[in-house]
């Protein structure tokens, strides 16, 4: 399907095109308002001032996608990668990187952080957000740590949920299908003179994948619920509240991985699950002084528990205090010892000193005098982590040529897991950040910002960014993009203290009911950021007599003091040693070919160098989609959508949707009935071997009722 970077040239040869021949007649409708987006700068822009590249997905494209999580919309941003751990887990990668660690993006909602400082990950199918609640996704792509600061490395994803003064009525909706497809959503929303509110309620089921590589059932699907409140109020002509409260609950299966270090011993445990819980509340006042100045001061809470208990059998050695001993001397040594412990001599091992000959042997005498025995208890791996935020935001009109918009946050994280940091970590961030444009000319748009960042636990950081955009006319521009941005270490990469705690162990260890395994794990502590330096050239057309919107972008991307070992209890040692670079092109169209047809194509090449192979898994050379969405009339309408990847993590992934719904009128009320086709059209697994399904399609039906 993708024969190279061929699209590009074919996309700035159109550009050019149009800019000869159609930008003229441009001039006449500059009177039609300019569509705006907010996450870029915290600015409303035009899409043609952005410093950077922006892909936004409306309410009218999420609905035709037919899309039941937020990590498969993705697929329709040019450059994303998106991928599965298994049924339960997505990973989604902004031109790449490791294939189960997606570190370096940025997630908000509503302006709101998702991202978990303690175990760097965003759990995208446990976001507490329905799918029916969001207004539209604004995909910032590119580096963005000046607005959002760390972890805003690669690209930033803002979901933007429904209004509640837009939300009024009641919605409910049901799904059906097969995989084990059950979804339900029911929202009501109302107002008052000087307020709004909704109330949505919502459900979602799924059994993940049928199968691993072996034919074994995989043990993954996954049940949640969610509620969501959102209100509105004025409280005068220049001031107002907006007051959100989320909370999720569910169990997400997980497959039983361990095995017993030892031999001869047999796995007593079936599974590992998860009981996920989220909670978030958020208070923002906001200020209008004047149409050129206002502010907001926006407070946030959250807090996400995953509740982890899974049952294991090994060797009583397992909790031999010389043991631990030896493997805080040398992990090596201690792992072929523990592997070869019927046949291990430690006089004769290599690079062993008389200390680690001394430990070994008490622990062979141990082995020898019954310590061999099979001893079974519970692991807890449950970790807690909270965050609380604040905010204050001022926006500026110092003249009708300059804008300015600044602010400070404060923000306090902390992780809390017996078996990853042995008790409680925490860290504080401070920021403050700013962002001027300057408007020097009637074409020549210059915009500058920093922020100044400084966390605990890592020190201090100022990422700058400089950006020109020529704007030929106010709805095409041109653009060169300088920025730089970091990623901070998360808690457990940095400062992990990694081992398992078994309780109730039947028989007893040594006579204790409780012991932790000799494995052990210490973060380095002394981990920097990583850095990205990012140049772009692109440009940015909307052709309104033609309902065309037109995107191209060029990118050299570098990072340094990359952290790229992977997250296991078994000599993670965690380095700035690594490097990686990433350079293409990219270009997004949305046609509104007629009232009826809507045209929209994506299209990313993406070279990877990096020095860890690691870190070019989730990277596909060539990427993309086309959808197709059409109103039939009187009631019907259809989409149709491709999405291709050549390669991740080594595998194709090929699959075309098709959604046909009607639309049907009962008084004030409507009816929807709507079907969702997915077909893959390779037959290769996702993104690992052990995804499969046992049907390359997957069928669901969906009706809504709106009153």
């Amino acid at each position: 399907m993708f024969a190279g970077p061929s699209p590009l040239r074919s996309s700035l040869a159109l550009a050019l095109l149009f800019s000869d021949t159609l930008l003229a007649d441009d001039l006449f409708l500059e009177n039609l308002p300019l569509p705006q987006v907010l996450t870029a700068t915290r600015l409303k822009q035009s899409p043609a001032a952005v410093p950077g590249s922006m892909t936004v997905l409306d309410s009218e494209l999420i609905k035709a996608s037919g899309s039941r999580d937020i990590s498969e919309l993705l697929r329709l941003v040019p450059g994303m990668m998106v991928g599965n751990i298994n049924g339960n887990q997505a990973v989604v990668n902004y031109h790449g990187s490791n294939a189960s660690q997606a570190r370096r993006m940025q997630v908000l909602i509503d302006g709101r952080s998702v991202y978990r400082a303690g175990l760097a990950t965003v759990d995208w199918s446990d976001i507490a957000v329905a799918m029916e609640d969001i207004e539209r996704i604004e995909v910032f792509r590119g580096p963005n740590t000046v607005s959002y600061g760390a972890n805003a490395l690669m690209a930033v994803v803002n979901i933007i949920t429904r209004a509640p003064a837009n939300s009024h009525g009641t919605r409910i909706k049901v799904s059906r299908g097969q995989r084990g497809i059950n979804d339900w959503y029911a929202s009501h929303g109302t107002g008052w003179d000087s307020g709004d509110l909704r109330l949505s309620l919502s459900g979602q089921e799924d059994d993940g994948f049928d199968s691993d590589q072996r034919g074994a059932d995989y043990h993954d699907s996954r049940r949640l619920n969610r509620i969501n409140l959102a209100i509105s109020q004025a409280l005068d002509e220049q001031q107002s509240i907006d007051w959100q409260l989320n909370a999720k609950d569910g169990s997400n299966q997980r497959p039983y991985t361990y095995r017993p270090v030892f031999p001869g011993i047999t796995a007593a445990g079936d599974n590992s699950d998860v009981t996920a819980k989220n909670y978030s509340s958020s208070l923002r006042w906001n200020l209008d002084l004047n149409p050129e100045h206002s502010l907001y001061i926006q407070g946030t809470a959250q807090h996400w528990d995953r509740q982890q208990t899974w049952r294991a059998c090994d060797a009583e050695i397992s909790f031999s205090p010389q043991l631990a001993a030896l493997w805080q001397l040398d992990p090596n040594y201690t792992e072929r010892l523990a592997r070869n412990m019927d046949s291990f001599t430690a006089s004769g091992a290599p690079r062993s000193t008389p200390e680690q000959e001394a430990l070994a042997n008490k622990a062979l005498a141990q082995w020898r005098g019954g310590a061999n025995r099979t001893v079974c208890g519970n692991i807890d791996q449950s970790t807690r982590e909270t965050r609380y935020d604040l905010e204050l935001q001022d926006t500026l009109s110092l003249s009708d040529s300059l804008r300015l918009v600044s602010g400070l946050n404060y923000r306090y994280d902390r992780a809390d897991s017996e078996t990853y940091f042995n008790g409680t970590l925490d860290d504080t961030t401070t920021r403050l950040f700013g962002q001027l444009e300057w408007r020097a000319t009637e074409h020549w748009l210059v915009q500058g910002g920093a922020m100044y960042e400084k966390t605990r636990l890592i020190g201090d950081s100022l990422t700058p960014r400089f950006a020109i955009n020529y704007l030929i006319t106010p709805r095409h521009g041109l653009r060169a993009v300088y920025s730089e941005a970091v990623r901070s270490p998360d808690m457990f990469e940095n400062n992990v203290n990694w081992s398992y705690r078994v309780t109730g162990l039947n028989p007893t260890a040594y006579g204790r009911p409780s012991a932790r395994y000799f494995v052990k794990t210490r973060g380095p502590g002394d981990l920097e950021q990583e850095h990205m330096r990012s140049r772009e050239l692109g440009y940015n057309g909307s052709f309104t007599h033609l309902g065309l919107n037109l995107d191209v972008k060029l990118f050299h991307d570098e990072i340094t003091g990359m952290i790229s070992e992977s997250l296991r209890n078994n000599q993670f040692i965690a380095s700035n040693s690594n490097t990686a670079r990433f350079q293409g092109a990219e270009t997004q169209l949305d046609w509104r070919l007629s009232a009826a047809d809507r045209l929209r194509l994506t299209y990313a090449y993406v070279d990877a160098e990096a020095s860890s192979p690691q870190d070019q898994q989730l990277t596909a050379h060539n990427s993309g989609s086309a959808g197709w969405l059409r109103d039939w009339g009187s009631g019907w309408n259809s989409a149709l959508f491709y999405y291709g990847d050549d390669a991740l993590n080594g595998y194709r992934f090929e699959r075309l949707d098709s959604r046909l719904a009607k639309r049907i009128a009962l008084g004030k009320a409507s009816l929807e009935l709507a079907g969702t086709l997915q077909q893959r059209l390779d037959n290769q697994p996702n993104t690992f071997a052990d995804n499969y399904y046992d049907s390359r399609h997957v069928l669901y039906f969906s009706a809504e009722l709106v009153f």
